[in-house]
């Protein structure tokens, strides 16, 4: 179940990823880069 959560997890953050590149949009990409950070660190398991 965790390794179900940790591809979840990954396919979420490189999703938001991509939006952070494809958008021109600053506001979109500030906020992206606002979400990434959190999922990235639950995906590496820093709390």
């Amino acid at each position: 179940m965790f390794y179900i959560y940790l591809g979840i997890l990954a396919i979420v953050l490189a999703l938001t990823v991509w939006e952070l590149f494809d958008t021109k949009k600053l506001s979109m990409q500030i906020t992206a880069a606002m979400v990434i950070m959190p999922l990235l660190l639950r995906l590496l398991m820093i709390k």
